[in-house]
């Protein structure tokens, strides 16, 4: 078998594997920017712009109000808030870490890991999209977007090698 018989299939896993990984690359970015924004709106207003729907349908009223009627609880409510948004921030970071080294070298170890920011996504749509349906579809594309992503790209993580090419 000639070398340029095996090289097109291993070109276009390459390429599909390479999409797959900028594709998981933008989801991480994304958590990123979120939790950026959602530190810079415990500064200022105290609670994301996204989470107000959810604090409203839960408590009852808005968050202005809230805050006006019940500073210290609010106060404590954006301590959890900041808390979350330093949370979700850690992890996007080390997502990003483990897709940019050990899982571009396709190390087995780091497509089991990966998995681990879905409990991220099903937490967040379970919290804030199963109670405000603004933010239900965006919880969503992680929940969905993860394992699509991640089971295409389980053959270069669990193919065998191919046969030793004799010349």
């Amino acid at each position: 078998m000639s070398v340029a018989a095996v090289t097109p299939p291993v070109r276009n896993a390459s390429r599909w594997f390479n999409a797959v990984l900028i594709l998981l690359g933008l989801i991480g970015l994304f958590n990123v920017l979120a939790s950026a924004s959602d530190l810079a709106a415990t500064g200022s207003s105290g609670l994301p712009s996204d989470h107000a729907g959810t604090f409203a349908r839960l408590s009852g009223t808005s968050w202005s109000s809230f805050k006006a009627a019940h500073a210290g609880a609010a106060s404590y409510v954006t301590l959890l808030e900041r808390g979350y948004a330093l949370h979700e921030l850690t992890f996007a970071i080390l997502f990003l870490v483990i897709l940019a080294i050990p899982f571009r070298a396709r190390q087995r170890w780091a497509w089991w890991a990966c998995w681990a920011l879905l409990i991220a996504y099903l937490g967040y749509a379970l919290t804030f999209g199963a109670h405000d349906s603004a933010i239900l579809p965006r919880s969503l594309i992680g929940v969905i977007g993860l394992p699509v992503l991640l089971i295409a790209s389980a053959p270069a993580f669990f193919r065998s090698p191919p046969p030793a090419v004799d010349s």
